[in-house]
């Protein structure tokens, strides 16, 4: 009998590591290693990791491939769930950075990116952040498109930040976070949150008091 499939979105734990750096080296030239998720998961307190896990698949869900690897167990996290999605920011002197966001290349095109941004959006404005940063490729028209979504602009231009290819970034900043923003994130988030079926265990989790 197949299981009901959920969507949840919630921390990062050091399980979900093996999964979360097979996405990373898909989605990008240069990804972070097993160590520096530990690292950020365990040991950083200014970093706050989040994940898109699928739980409770059934195997009439699941394609051969994906039997497979439950057979022989390289989904890499406890109970069958599955890692779709990441994304993490280091929050400091009232500024929330994006240091990193991803989907995996068969979730794609869901709605599951805009998911994790307004997620860490929302996280970071219940820690009372005051700017909420991230850099993109100037040439990442997609992403370009959610964070304008979400009234990111661009503050400057970072040259040859990009060590792969020497590509330029776009540094990217939303600020005031103040009412009037906190009144067009709440409609979008009702908006992402009526079009994508998950359940959000990650941005009304408690807080740790921190000395920010």
């Amino acid at each position: 009998m197949s299981q009901l499939q959920t969507t949840l979105l919630r921390p990062m734990r050091r399980e979900d590591i093996p999964q979360v750096v097979a996405i990373d080296q898909q989605s990008f030239p240069m990804s972070w290693s097993a160590n520096a998720y530990l690292y950020e998961i365990e040991h950083n307190p200014l970093s706050s990791l989040v994940v898109l896990v699928r739980t409770g698949t059934g195997p009439a869900q699941l394609s051969w491939i994906d039997r497979l690897r439950q057979a022989l167990k390289l989904n890499g996290a406890p109970g069958g769930e599955e890692i779709i999605g990441y994304g993490g920011f280091w929050f400091t002197r009232r500024e929330a950075h994006i240091s990193t966001i991803a989907v995996r290349p068969d979730w794609r095109g869901q709605g599951l990116g805009e998911v994790l941004l307004a997620g860490m959006v929302r996280r970071a404005l219940g820690l009372e952040a005051e700017l909420v940063s991230l850099e993109v490729r100037v040439s990442n028209t997609p992403a370009l498109a959610l964070y304008r979504k979400y009234a990111f602009a661009e503050f400057g231009v970072k040259r040859a930040y990009y060590r792969d290819n020497g590509e330029d970034a776009y540094d990217m900043r939303v600020q005031p976070l103040d009412a009037i923003y906190r009144g067009r994130f709440n409609a979008l988030w009702e908006a992402v949150t009526a079009r994508v079926s998950f359940v959000d265990a990650y941005t009304e989790a408690a807080i740790p008091h921190r000395a920010f």
